[in-house]
């Protein structure tokens, strides 16, 4: 009750023996949420205490289940000996405490972890009117802030997407909300993490330096945010830090902003469905190690702006293109590349085991091997640090460790032998125990000339000489007797001891315990050496990752023939026979249907364009207009685009207006939603932004929606400035294409033949003056009737609109109700009919064989 007092909102998980139990209201909510038996143990006030429990050694897996269900759980420990705590009365409790504290953004076990994508912990800090926002991933490290007023705090954290958010308690409840809303658990602490004199201790102390200035001008609120990101990460883990890296002060502008709804809309790294299939992220993904993923993901949630820095990047791609068969090798290597972030992090954690190390050792070498093929290709991606420190520490965990270690260090036989003469020693004792004792007793037997001298043991003596009644007189009498001490006479055997045998004796049975003891010191030693190296370590990872993402985009740009970008600091948006990514993906994997590519021209010279686009359902405008996005991000992330030819000026925002949805739950209409994300855009939206906006206004009635495309149009070409793809079904807006300038007017090709439309997705300039809605609802499967019905509708709404026969209400008073039709009788089939005919009895086989054929003539010709 002492330990659950101090942490009252967690669940208790309080170690006995091989179990985690729970007692109370803890084990009546963790057996509900693990589906568990809950029984009971002893009283409490009167009262039988609720109680249930889960294996040590399974804990993670329950672990895993609470932390997703929105538990948080405290690690409490045995921290003594059973045999000192009955020292203390043999009634004592063993003592124990809380080690860690278990929340979503404080994981590192591989076990609860996506080894693809990072799991950060953020913290959001607002002084007066400077807001910050700082995130670390505990299972790597990596540790970041920038500045953040409010108004940017949405598109941060979906960005960075946190699994767990920590906020000033009694903080705003917009701001908790914005949280919420990218799906992290918020978690309040008190005024004193987020004060920022007691931050910047609290960060000098965790770095070792004098001043926060060796992490650059960091201002108050970012410097608080760090603050309580280190608190938070000291409070639960019991005030062991893990490895983490210097701050990296991000700046605004150095990367592309996208928006929570673009990011969502777009489906960069994640589906609709909250899956990874059927994401861009999951299409590009040809990374074979879990840093390389990890990167990958970063690259595109974080497109950069630096022309150098993707000019490096597209560089380095662009020489592994070239050089197919050395991209080959090197990603052949680094399939066997381990996670070593995760295992360094672990270790530095005192979470770590001989896995760990040997994670580390074969890490490095597999990056040493990576380094020699690397010699032309390394400019572009970095530099490895020192080889030679590598190369010592890989080959001095390869000489220490043996190849296939235990998980757990507890557990031994993970040093390798001939490394320490007395670990050697232990374990031959305890490997070879039996063979020690008879070479023992030869040499009793050559000493004293008695041969049936036996070594023997029991329960009660331990190890022991036994030898016949009348042998045994021979050890009794001098000088044998000084060595050999009696210890026991039964009826027809003397048994004896000596020094050496209970010394050996003791050896032996500690032996097994002393071999443990030993490995453990060795373990500590080369944790150490490695975090001593854990700056080059860091490094040599990094480097791992950039070459992993740049091989596996080369394969991908080599096998789906995609093309390097120009990138320049113009407002150029050129895009030649552009491609969806995702979409054909899906195709080419799906069908036989080829994707068709289409142009994209947002520029002339200097001045920025909007194209508006028409056309029908289904012919493919939205696919357009997401693709163009994609290709953006893509190019800005520092891979090849699916495109013959691109040209983009740098793109510093991306806004998409794209789908319909709700918000029931913060009282937003699917029209409430889409005016929210628009007036996002047009408020913010610069001249170096592109924007893509589909079907704006088509929530509401015909004229408002048609007014507010029209005005939201011309606010995009006058005050934004910007590129942009602007598809509608408001076929007026055409009109505007002669009034403003640098609007040109783009449609969806289609074809009519034989009484059927056909797509050809193809985008071609002109407009269009049909929806074909009425075709696409047919194709949807509504009912014949009602298809009818609408085609006579739309006709005769159309011939009153040539006519100026007014408003539609004139016309509903004018045409006739709609009447269900007859049920139509049942359709007869020209097969079903002939079969009616024929009595199967009376069928010979050959008569059998020739119905066959003559149902199959009357099939439908294909």
């Amino acid at each position: 009750l002492e330990i659950k007092a101090q942490s009252p909102d967690a669940l208790l998980f309080y170690r006995m023996g091989d179990f985690y139990e729970m007692f109370f209201e803890d084990a009546v909510a963790a057996a509900a949420a693990l589906d568990i038996t809950l029984t009971k143990r002893g009283l409490h006030k009167g009262q039988p205490i609720s109680m249930c429990g889960v294996p040590y050694h399974a804990a993670e897996g329950y672990l895993q289940t609470l932390i997703r269900k929105g538990f948080r759980v405290a690690i409490a420990e045995q921290m003594e000996d059973p045999q000192e705590a009955k020292k203390r009365g043999h009634k004592a409790v063993v003592r124990r405490e809380i080690v860690r504290l278990v929340t979503p953004g404080t994981l590192t076990e591989d076990a609860l972890l996506d080894a693809r994508r990072h799991n950060y912990l953020a913290a959001y800090a607002s002084l007066r009117d400077l807001g910050a926002l700082a995130w670390c991933d505990m299972s790597t490290g990596a540790l970041y802030v920038c500045a953040c007023p409010m108004v940017r705090l949405g598109p941060e954290l979906a960005r960075i997407r946190p699994s767990e958010v920590l906020l000033l308690d009694g903080e705003a409840a917009t701001v908790r909300d914005i949280a919420q809303e990218v799906g992290a658990v918020v978690t309040d602490l008190s005024r004193a993490s987020f004060d920022s004199a007691s931050a910047e201790k609290r960060l000098c102390d965790a770095f070792g330096v004098e001043s926060m200035d060796a992490f650059g001008a960091l201002d108050r609120a970012e410097i608080s945010a760090l603050g309580a990101v280190l608190d938070y990460i000291a409070l639960t883990q019991r005030g062991q830090l893990p490895l983490l890296r210097p701050p990296v002060q991000e700046k605004q502008g150095g990367t592309m902003m996208i928006d929570a709804a673009t990011r969502r809309n777009l489906e960069l790294v994640q589906s609709l469905s909250g899956g990874r299939e059927g994401a861009l992220l999951f299409v590009v993904d040809r990374t074979v190690s879990a840093a390389g993923g990890r990167l990958l993901e970063r690259r595109l949630a974080n497109p950069s702006c630096d022309l150098a820095l993707l000019r490096s990047r597209h560089d380095a791609l662009d020489y592994f293109v070239q050089n197919p068969d050395l991209t080959a090798n090197l990603r052949q290597e680094m399939r066997s590349l381990p996670d070593m972030e995760r295992a360094l992090s672990r270790l530095a954690l005192d979470r770590g085991g001989p896995r760990d190390l040997t994670a580390l050792r074969d890490g490095l070498k597999t990056a040493l091997d990576v380094a020699q093929a690397l010699t032309r290709a390394l400019a572009p991606l970095g530099h490895l640090p020192s080889l030679d420190i590598a190369q010592d520490l890989a080959n001095m965990l390869g000489e220490n460790l043996v190849p296939e270690p235990p998980l757990l260090a507890r557990d031994g036989g993970f040093i390798a032998t001939g490394i320490d003469p007395d670990l050697d020693e232990a374990r031959r004792l305890r490997d070879d125990g039996r063979g020690v004792i008879i070479r023992f007793e030869a040499d009793y037997v050559q000493e004293t000339g008695v041969q049936g001298l036996k070594i023997k043991h029991n329960n009660v003596l331990g190890y022991f000489i036994e030898t016949t009644t009348n042998q045994g007189a021979r050890l009794m009498a001098p000088p044998l007797s000084a060595r050999f001490i009696h210890r026991q006479t039964t009826a027809n055997q003397l048994r004896f001891t000596t020094v050496e045998l209970s010394t050996l004796e003791t050896q032996i049975m500690n032996a097994g315990a002393r071999a443990i003891d030993i490995e453990l010191v060795h373990f500590a030693r080369l944790k150490d050496v490695v975090l001593d190296n854990a700056a080059m370590i860091a490094e040599v990872t990094q480097i791992m990752a950039e070459v992993d993402l740049a091989t596996s985009w080369a394969e991908l740009a080599r096998q789906e023939n995609w093309t390097r970008p120009i990138l320049d600091d113009s407002r150029a948006f050129s895009i030649t026979q552009g491609r969806h990514p995702v979409v054909e993906y899906a195709l080419n994997r799906g069908s036989r249907r080829a994707f068709v590519p289409n142009d994209c021209a947002l520029s002339t010279g200097e001045t920025p364009a909007i194209w508006l686009l028409t056309g029908p359902n289904m012919a493919g405008k939205s696919t357009f207009l997401r693709q163009n996005a994609l290709i953006a991000i893509l190019a800005q992330a520092g891979c090849f685009v699916p495109a013959a030819h691109a040209h983009i000026g740098i793109v510093d925002q991306l806004f998409s207006r794209v789908g319909a949805s709700d918000d029931l739950a913060r009282g937003r209409s699917t029209f409430m939603v889409e005016m929210v994300e628009t007036a996002a855009i047009l408020n913010q939206a610069g001249a170096r932004a592109l924007v893509i906006l589909d079907e704006i206004g088509r929530g509401t009635a015909t004229y408002d929606g048609l007014a507010i495309a029209w005005a939201s149009l011309e606010h995009l070409q006058g005050v934004n400035k910007c590129r942009a793809l602007f598809a509608t079904h408001y076929h007026e807006l055409t009109a505007l294409a002669g009034k403003l300038d640098g609007l040109h007017n783009a449609t969806m090709a289609v074809k009519e033949w034989d009484g059927q439309v056909i797509f050809l997705h193809e985008v071609a300039a002109g407009a269009a003056d049909r929806s074909y809605g009425v075709h696409v609802a047919k194709l949807a499967g509504l009912p014949e009737s009602v298809i009818a019905r609408a085609q006579f509708v739309l006709e005769s709404l159309e011939k009153s609109e040539r006519e100026g026969g007014g408003r539609p209400k004139a016309l509903i008073d004018d045409l006739p109700l709609f009447r269900a039709p007859a049920p139509a009788a049942p359709k007869t089939s020209p097969i079903e009919s002939r079969l009616r005919e024929v009595s199967p009895d009376q069928l010979s086989p050959m008569d059998a064989l020739k119905l066959l054929y003559e149902l199959q003539g009357l099939l439908p010709k294909p």
